[in-house]
């Protein structure tokens, strides 16, 4: 499926990637797809080529310091604050005012915010492992794989790197793991495959003072959103628990969980289809 490449350039004068999918004049919210903390477009291709085949529009940015979109100069900047602020700028320079949110990770989180910073925009959210509360353990693990440079020689050796560092990742197709890489390393002029996104995004992580925030209220705006969760079975950065207590906060929260999957779950298991389908179709 073919898609448009659009840059808009944000409050702050950085250049920010979208990659624009399906019919910009279909009726039907567009669904906006918010990665993972160093995550980027190409993480959606498939789940865009998918929702996309019968005209729905799919937009997919790239956050600033990751994939096409400009590294910001203040590392300060890397901040959900910040993040949905471009959010706004995006959707403003398309002329979008009203989606599903579709968020992996952080996408989630930034998708929670959405309903605080602009409630009117969301039609209905969808949340990719990820809540209220995160699992300090397995936050802990993800900034020591993102907070600097790995440089490989090979794609097989990309792959070996990330089967290592993310070992409650898991696929139920192993030839993922090749995708996983490409949407993971770009190639360089040494010939050299380097990460993605600007290993500065870790640094706010890193401070000494940084705390993860209350994240509830953020959750109860969600009251009157509809809003789908998807669960890796083994994940380590959404729990049982707090999985739990959503669809407590939440009763009409659609909740499900994906077996055998860690974080994050690739939304084209079987189950995450399912549950997909069935949630967008209404939505």
């Amino acid at each position: 499926m073919q898609f448009l490449e659009r840059r808009i350039t944000s409050f702050d004068n950085l250049s920010l990637y979208i990659r624009d999918y399906g019919d910009p004049l279909d009726s039907r919210p567009p669904l906006f797809c918010l990665g993972g903390l160093t995550r980027n477009s190409k993480d959606f291709e498939g789940f865009a080529n998918r929702y996309s085949a019968d005209g729905r529009r799919v937009i997919c940015p790239d956050y600033r310091g990751r994939g096409k979109s400009a590294y910001d100069p203040n590392w300060k900047n890397y901040h959900p604050g910040i993040y949905i602020r471009d959010i706004q700028d995006i959707l403003a320079a398309l002329n979008t005012h009203h989606v599903v949110a579709v968020g992996t990770s952080l996408g989630g989180i930034l998708g929670m915010g959405l309903a605080v910073a602009a409630p009117t925009a969301l039609a209905g959210l969808v949340m990719n492992d990820v809540g209220p509360e995160i699992e300090t353990e397995g936050l802990d693990f993800i900034i020591d794989y993102i907070k600097e440079d790995r440089p490989h020689d090979s794609w097989d050796a990309a792959i070996v790197t990330i089967k290592t560092m993310l070992p409650n990742l898991t696929f139920q197709d192993e030839d993922i793991w090749f995708k996983m890489a490409q949407n993971t390393f770009r190639e360089c002029d040494d010939g050299k495959l380097r990460f993605d996104w600007d290993v500065n995004i870790a640094k706010p992580l890193m401070d000494p003072s940084y705390q993860v925030p209350d994240m509830w209220p953020f959750f109860r705006a969600l009251k009157n959103v509809p809003t789908l969760a998807l669960r890796g079975a083994v994940s380590d950065i959404l729990s049982k628990d707090c999985f739990s207590k959503m669809q407590t906060v939440k009763p009409d929260l659609f909740a499900v969980e994906i077996p055998h999957a860690g974080h994050v779950p690739t939304m084209s298991e079987p189950e995450s289809r399912a549950a997909l389908d069935d949630f967008l179709g209404r939505h």
